[in-house]
C-alpha cells in the first residue's frame, strides 16, 4: 500500500496530545510494516527526526494550516492535490480532519469531540469550522478511530454515523514514566517545592482544564489543614486565562502555587514520579493522558468523574466532580493524610494501565488500513 500521513502536529520540541498519538504511532507502523510505502505531509518545514526510516517520504505541504480558511485550502484543495499525485492506497489522518474532495479511502483519528461541550472554552472562528467541517469529516471518512469507548459514544449520540466504521484504540505512555527511588523523589521535591511534598497538574493552563478551580480547591485544602504542601502547576498557557489568574490572585496561599510553564519530557518524568498525587480535574477529554502517566510511576491519582477520565482510571483513582470546589479539596485532604488509601490506588494503578498501550492504538490503527485495502 502507498499511505499518505496527515502528520503535521509532528512539531519538534512542541508535542502535545494528538502529536504524541502520531509520534508513537507511526514510529510503530512505518517500522513494523516495510513493505508497504508511507509519505508524511507537513504544513511546515519538518525536523526530519520525524523521517524515523530512510523509506519514509516527507512532503512540505504549504500554507501553514493554522487558521480556519487554511485548514480549508490545506484538507480540499493542497491534501487532495497531493493525493493524485502520489496515487495514495489510503489517507491516514491524525487529527480529526479529512478531504472531503478525495475519493481515496481514509482512516481518520477523532480524538474527541470536546468543541460540542465546551463552546464557550472554543475560539469563535474554530467553533464555526467544526460546526460545519467536523459532520462532514465524520461522514465522509472510511473508518473513524477515536480513543476511548466514551468518544465513540459520544460521537455516535452527536452524528448519524454507522457504529460499526467506528473502532475505539487508546492512548499509551512513552518512554520515561516509571517509579522514582526515595532520593530521586527528594531531590525533585528539593528542586521544585522547597523540598515539600506537592500536588502536581499537568496540561495546558486554560479554564476548560479546569485550573482556576484546582487552584481554589488547593487553597481550600491548604486552609483545612495548614499542611506543608505546594501545588504544581505545569503546562502553557492557553487563551481565556483570566478565571485562572484571578483564581491564583486571590488565593490566600499564592506563595505555595507555582506555575512552571513548558516542561521537558525528562523533567516530566521527574516531577510526575515525585507528586504526592496527580490532581487532573479537567472538565471534559476525550482520554486523559496524564492519568495513565501517573499509573506507570506509582503516582496516586485524583481526576473527574465525567466524560472518558472514569474510564482511563477504573478503580485506581479518587474521582471527583470537578466543578465542586470543596469535594476536590476534600479528595486532596484525603489523599494527604491516608497512606493506605495512596498504596492501594497505586497498586490499582499496576492494574489498571496494563489495558492502554500504544502496541494496541497501532494494532487498530493498522487492522483499519487493512479493512480498507480489503474493501
Amino acid at each position: 500500500m502507498r499511505i499518505v500521513v496527515n502528520a503535521r502536529f509532528l512539531l519538534k520540541d512542541h508535542l502535545e496530545g494528538v502529536g504524541w498519538f502520531t509520534k508513537e504511532v507511526l514510529q510503530r507502523l512505518t517500522s513494523e510494516h516495510p513493505a508497504h510505502e508511507f509519505i508524511f505531509l507537513f504544513d511546515r518545514p519538518y525536523d526530519d527526526a520525524f523521517r524515523f526510516n530512510e523509506r519514509i517520504q516527507a512532503v512540505l505541504l504549504l500554507p501553514p494550516a493554522r487558521h480556519p480558511l487554511l485548514w480549508l485550502w490545506w484538507f480540499e484543495v493542497a491534501v487532495p492535490f497531493v493525493l493524485r499525485k502520489y496515487r495514495a492506497d489510503i489517507f491516514l489522518s491524525f487529527d480529526g480532519y479529512c478531504s472531503l474532495h478525495s475519493r481515496v479511502p481514509t482512516v481518520m483519528v477523532t480524538h474527541d469531540i470536546a468543541y460540542k461541550h465546551l463552546r464557550k472554552h472554543t475560539p469563535a472562528q474554530s467553533r464555526w469550522y467544526s460546526d460545519l467541517f467536523v459532520p462532514r469529516y465524520l461522514r465522509r471518512a472510511d473508518r473513524i478511530v477515536t480513543v476511548s469507548e466514551f468518544s465513540k459514544q459520544d460521537i455516535l449520540s452527536h452524528f448519524s454515523i454507522e457504529p460499526a466504521k467506528i473502532k475505539v484504540a487508546c492512548n499509551g505512555v512513552r518512554d520515561g514514566f516509571q517509579p522514582l527511588h526515595a532520593d530521586e523523589q527528594a531531590a525533585v521535591r528539593a528542586q521544585y517545592a522547597a523540598g515539600q511534598p506537592y500536588f502536581f497538574y499537568i496540561g495546558s493552563v486554560h479554564p476548560r482544564k479546569n485550573v482556576h478551580r484546582l487552584i481554589a480547591a488547593f487553597d481550600q485544602f491548604k486552609k483545612n489543614t495548614a499542611a506543608p504542601v505546594k501545588l504544581l502547576i505545569g503546562g502553557r498557557f492557553a487563551w481565556q486565562t483570566g478565571a485562572v489568574k484571578t483564581a491564583f490572585e486571590t488565593a490566600q496561599h499564592q506563595q505555595d502555587i507555582h506555575f512552571l510553564g513548558y516542561i521537558s519530557d525528562t523533567e516530566l518524568t521527574r516531577l510526575t514520579g515525585a507528586a504526592l498525587a496527580l490532581t487532573y480535574v479537567s472538565l471534559f477529554e476525550g482520554f486523559g493522558v496524564p492519568i495513565l502517566e501517573a499509573m506507570h510511576c506509582h503516582t496516586p491519582v485524583i481526576t473527574s468523574n465525567t466524560s472518558s477520565m472514569p474510564e482511563v482510571a477504573g478503580d485506581a483513582a479518587l474521582l471527583v466532580n470537578p466543578t465542586d470546589v470543596a469535594g476536590i479539596a476534600a479528595a486532596m485532604q484525603q489523599l494527604y493524610e491516608d497512606e493506605a488509601l495512596r498504596n492501594k490506588l497505586i497498586f490499582r494503578g499496576n492494574l489498571q494501565k496494563i489495558q492502554f498501550s500504544w502496541r494496541k492504538a497501532t494494532d487498530v490503527i493498522w487492522e483499519s488500513m487493512l479493512e480498507l485495502a480489503g474493501e
